[in-house]
Parts: C-alpha cells; sequence; structure tokens
C-alpha cells in the first residue's frame, strides 16, 4: 500500500541545498534526470498543527500500485478527491483526510530513492 513519502523543499538555491544534502548530510540519492537529485531519507514523523488559515502542505504519498492503494483505502472508508491522472512522472490521486485537508498520492514512474 503506502510505500514512502515524498517531501518537497522548496528553495532560492536548489544546486546548493542538493550538494548540502548529498556531501554534508550524506543523504543517498537517486538521480531522476539531469541532476535532479531525489534523496532517500531516514524514517520520517509527522506532526499535524492547527492553523486559523487554510491548511497548507506538500507532502505525497508513495505506492507500488495507485489503484489497488485506492481501493483498500476507499474500503476503509477513505475518500478521494480526485481521479487518478497521468502527470508523466507519476499516476496521481488525492485522498482527503478527516479535517478536509489533502493529501498526494501516487505511483511513481520516475527513479526513486527507496
Amino acid at each position: 500500500m503506502i510505500i514512502g513519502q515524498h517531501s518537497i523543499l522548496y528553495t532560492t538555491d536548489a544546486d546548493a541545498d542538493r550538494a548540502f544534502f548529498r556531501d554534508i548530510l550524506q543523504f543517498p540519492a537517486t538521480d531522476a534526470g539531469d541532476g535532479w537529485l531525489i534523496f532517500r531519507m531516514p524514517p520520517a514523523e509527522l506532526a499535524l498543527h492547527p492553523t486559523d488559515g487554510a491548511p497548507t502542505h506538500e507532502i505525497f504519498l508513495m505506492c507500488d500500485n495507485v489503484h489497488a492503494t485506492m481501493e483498500t483505502l476507499q474500503e476503509r472508508g477513505v475518500e478521494f478527491t480526485t481521479p487518478v491522472t497521468d502527470q508523466g512522472w507519476g499516476l496521481m490521486t488525492h485522498l482527503k483526510l478527516p479535517s478536509d485537508a489533502v493529501l498526494g498520492v501516487y505511483e511513481p514512474r520516475h527513479p526513486t530513492a527507496i
């Protein structure tokens, strides 16, 4: 079902930050093409914080088979807010949390670091 988490950090100097993660933190990475490094991260945790404004995030749950994952999760009462779309880099949908926030769920087609 869910096989990992893909987090995105937006930065004004992506090359320098990639070098920091590669050289300083020594996180293993895979090159998804043209030097676009995707880093393997250690086990992750998730904290849910209250907000007075609209929820914001960029967290994607990765799975081996998005359609099978959707079916399993729907059997457990999970609602998906979008149909599966082909983004080129993967098949993507979104699931709704009890708070009405959404998380992306995708089946990657690009090389992954896991």
